[in-house]
This record gives structure tokens, sequence and C-alpha cells, in this order.
């Protein structure tokens, strides 16, 4: 079986491993004046919206220009502290193995692995062959030596190594040299059930050779990478980040001369693309937004569903107010979350309705509604809060002379303050007081989210197209190497269904276990899912090959300003 992973092009096609993000495109939109506007739908299909151009078409050179709402914290986003959107800059510059089209179908990507075979399942042996002509952008050959290297540091074997994520990597028992320096066998200890997820970005042995080199190497800037482009110059004094073409690289010669991303707040991008000071703005967030770009000159919106959806993570850790479990599933069952889709998705999708899965989305291959625990029942919350012992005393519940009041931490973004006022709403009527704090997108993650400084927190997951892989990543709990679980919630129960599920090869029975987990996971009161994104994005008429990708690859040659 020949196939691949996620990489250097694979920036929007969901194949890295799931990554928080500030804000979610929440809105779907059409084309022309404001009598156009139509819904759309957020379930996960098999398109994509990029204006298709052939390379002939295209312009030779150029400079697009993006925007990101935050700097980023480092260019490492296999690090706990790398945010969604440093793979946005990343994409363009590091080497992976797959390319996916819009209905998630994967090929191995070519310029970087002639092959991506796995030879053998008892053990489970994945024979990777690497393009002879890669190099890092130094000149220096891509080895076997960076997929040993990765492998190691992403293993979770040593817990000095930040990491975003172990899946996949924490079951592979070694990493050989084949025929030569240019071929990778990689053996696993156990079976894993999406092994195509390696390797995606990889990064170079320089990067992962250490913990300080992991935190280091890329924490201010690239200094190496080998995809068609690569970053030249970095201004953060003017908050600019910018990618020129990659002299040392092989593959086809990239159409523009440079990509620019400036770091500016969401709520600023679609007037700097109004004033011609962007090429494209990604979330439109609101039906407002939809309108303002259909009607701007030389705009268009594409759309596609976006994998990628909103939630509430709740923090468990020992102390907190939200340690006990039946107290999060009592706040969860007094948020109505089919108001806040309704409230936020009316108009721009067919049907709002909340996503009632951690793991699957709707319209994929897998999803089915695990929230009956948290189903809205503000009467069954507060038979559930007195229960506890929290009772009213006068508008709000106290219990040993402590008041039931929470912290809601959030981005400032229009669309999660809607969503925070109507949690605090549905809170307030059960009795639970909630403080909005918003805080601006620069160190949101880093500062906020990551220390647990929070009670409850909203914010977006952009998945991978490997759903299970969420699992380790996420939900599965080890108080010394805590990942992505930024709430600190978990039992040995479900971290042994987990364990279960990553090693299960036959893809049926896999789905069948992840639901029973992502009971669970709702059952502990985890999280919150709220609603999927419907994907929409303001782009400039002209640029080819650039929008609403879905589950497509982004082939970075090919962007580019037809002629």
């Amino acid at each position: 079986m020949t196939t691949a992973v996620h990489g250097s092009r694979l920036r929007r096609a969901g194949l890295r491993v799931a990554a928080p993000i500030l804000v979610l495109a929440l809105a779907a939109g059409g084309c022309g004046d404001d009598s156009a506007m139509e819904a759309g739908s957020s379930d996960i299909g098999a398109t994509s919206d990029i204006n298709p151009k052939s390379r002939d078409e295209i312009a030779d050179g150029g400079t697009l220009r993006l925007a990101i709402p935050n700097f980023p914290a480092t260019f490492n986003s296999s690090h706990v502290d790398a945010d969604g959107y440093v793979s946005d800059v990343t994409g363009w510059t590091l080497p992976g193995t797959l390319t996916s089209d819009a209905a998630g179908n994967l090929e191995v990507d070519h310029d970087y692995f002639t092959s991506v075979e796995l030879t053998a399942t008892d053990p489970q042996t994945i024979v990777y062959t690497i393009n002879p002509k890669a190099v890092w952008s130094d000149g220096s050959p891509i080895t076997w030596n960076d997929l040993r290297s990765q492998a190691a540091a992403l293993s979770g074997r040593d817990t000095a190594f930040e990491v975003a994520a172990t899946h996949a990597y924490s079951s592979v028992e070694k990493v050989e040299r084949g025929v030569d320096d240019r071929q990778a066998v990689v053996t696993f200890a156990e079976h894993y059930a999406e092994w195509k997820g390696l390797f995606n970005p990889l990064l170079p042995q320089q990067s992962t050779s250490s913990p300080q080199a992991f935190d280091d190497f890329y924490r201010n800037d690239m200094p190496l990478s080998a995809g068609p482009f690569m970053v030249t110059h970095i201004d953060r004094p003017e908050q600019r980040i910018t990618l020129s073409r990659n002299p040392k690289w092989w593959g086809d010669t990239p159409k523009l001369d440079k990509v620019v991303y400036s770091i500016l707040d969401s709520s600023a991008q679609l007037d700097a693309l109004q004033n011609n000071e962007l090429d494209a703005v990604e979330p439109l967030s609101t039906a407002d937004d939809i309108k303002i770009a259909t009607n701007t000159v030389g705009v268009q919106v594409r759309r596609a569903p976006a994998n990628s959806f909103t939630h509430i993570t709740f923090n468990g850790a020992p102390g907190s107010i939200l340690a006990d479990p039946r107290l999060r599933i009592a706040i969860s069952k007094g948020i109505d979350r089919q108001g806040i889709a309704t409230a936020v998705q009316n108009g721009v999708v067919s049907n709002p309705k909340p996503l009632n899965n951690h793991l699957y989305l709707v319209g994929q291959t897998g999803y089915q509604d695990n929230a009956e625990s948290v189903t809205f029942d503000p009467a069954a919350a507060a038979r559930m809060l007195d229960d506890l012992g929290w009772k009213l005393n006068g508008e709000f519940r106290e219990k040993d002379g402590r008041r039931l009041e929470i912290r809601d931490a959030l981005p400032q973004h229009e669309t999660q303050v809607r969503i925070a006022t109507i949690v605090q709403q549905n809170l307030a009527a059960i009795g639970v007081k909630a403080h909005i704090e918003t805080y601006p997108g620069t160190n949101f993650f880093s500062g906020v989210i990551e220390p647990g400084n929070f009670d409850i927190a909203q914010f977006a997951w952009s998945k991978s197209i490997f759903p299970l892989g969420a699992l380790p990543q996420i939900y599965a709990y080890d108080p010394a190497n805590k990942l992505s679980n930024f709430g600190r919630i978990g039992s040995p129960e479900l971290n042994t269904l987990i364990d279960q599920i990553i090693a299960e090869l036959d893809p049926r029975k896999a789905i069948e276990l992840a639901n029973e987990a992502d009971r669970m996971i709702f059952e502990e009161g985890f999280s919150l899912p709220i609603v999927q994104s419907a994907g929409a994005v303001a782009v400039r008429e002209n640029l080819a090959n650039f929008g609403a990708f879905g589950l497509s690859s982004a082939d970075y040659t090919k962007i580019g300003f037809v002629k």
C-alpha cells in the first residue's frame, strides 16, 4: 500500500495534528449584491472553491498579502506553544508526505517522497523513500536521520520535549536507515491506525535533536526549511513576516515571488482587504462580513465547509471550581447550544445546529450524536446543582460560603463575545455567575489557555483529516505530559480505551470504539462542542488556486494572479 501524510502543501488539507485557533468561520455567503446572500451548508463534503487555473494561466511573479491575528509564539507547529495559525505560515516552507483532494483522498507528495509504503503489519512497518532531489534550504540532503530524530522527539518518552501531541510517534519502536540515507524504515511497537499522519510536517533534525533545540530552533524565526518558499524576513516592529522563493527548491518554480503575512487583529482584516492592503481574509465570521465582502469591487466570497469547530473547554484541574465532573455536567446542561447555533449561524447556513461529537463532523464518516448527557435542560441542571450543595442565595448559588461564579476566557472577537453573552445569560438562569474575560489574540494560548488561567474558555479546534489523532492529543490525560489537554481532565478508563482505538487497524471497529470514547468525553464534562465551520473566505477575484480549500491541499507553486 503506497500513501503519504500531511506536509508542506497541506496547510488547509487538515492533515496535521489538531491545533487551536482563535476564531471560526461561522458564516457562508454568495456573490453579488445583498439580495444574493443565501444560506450555505456547514456539513463537511467533497468540495473546494479556489478558482482553479493551470500554470499557463497564471502570471509569473507578484506578492500575495495575507494576515494572521497574532505573531507566532513559535514557528515549530509541533510545539505545545503553537496555535493553528503558525501552520498558515510554515505550510509554504516545510516538507510532508501527502497531498489531499477535496474529498480527502490522499496521495504521496512526490516532491518530497518517491514512495511511502506499508510493507508489513506484524510488526507494522512503513518504508519512506525520500526524493533524491529533496534538500533543506542550506543545501543539505533530507535524510532518514530527520525522520529518526523527529520520531524520537515527538514520542513522549522524554517529557522535556514540550510537544503538542505524541500520537503515532509514541507507538514507533525504531527508525532505521534503509538501502541508503534517502530511505527510512519505521517499525511500530504496536499497531497505529492513523499511521499516515506521521511526518507532517517533517522537521530538520537540527530542530528535534534535543529539548532545547526543539524549544529554541524555531522560536523566533525559521533558519532552515525545504518548501517552495522560505521565511526571509521577520519585522517585529512592523508586525510582518515575509516569505520568498526558496533558491534551493527543486520542484516546479512557484508563480509568486513573495508572500507577506501581516499581524492584524481579525476585526481589522476585512477593512484592510477593502483598502487593497490584503488579498484574502479568512474566516468571514458574520453575515455582515459576507455582505461587505460580496459588495467590495474586485473581491469574491469563496466557500467550502472547513475542518474546524468552535467549543467551550472546561478547566477541571485539581483545586479548580469545576474540578467535580458532576458540576461540569450540570453547567453543560444549562447551556443552550441550539440557541447559540441559531444566533450565530441563522441565515448563513440552511439549518443551524449544534455539533454533537468531539471527533467527527456532520457529513463525515463516523459521525453520530453522542451528546445526550449534556442535553439542554435547565430544570435538570438546577436540580443537579441543588444535589451538589450549590443552593440559591438570592440571584446566585453558594456552597460553604463560596459563590458559584466562573470566568469565561475568550479572544476579542465579535462572534465569540456573542456566544459568551448567551452562555452568561443561560447560566444566570440557573444561578451561576459567569464573568466574560476577553483577551487580544497575542499570547492568548501561551498566556491564558496553556497555563490554565480560566474556568471555561472559548476557542476553535482546527481538525486533522485523521480524526482519531485528537484522542491521545487532546482527550487522554497524563498529568506529567498534558499535551493539548488544556482542561486537565481525564480518566484511566478513557486512557485505556484511547490506547485500544489508536491501535485498531479495522476502520469500522475504530469508528465504533471512537464513538464510545466520545460518549465518555461528554459524560465527564470535558468540553462542549458548539458549531462546526461553514467556511467562507474573501479573496481578490484575480487570485487563482487559493480560497476555501475544504479538505484539499494547497499547491503553493500554483497560487498566483491570473494573467
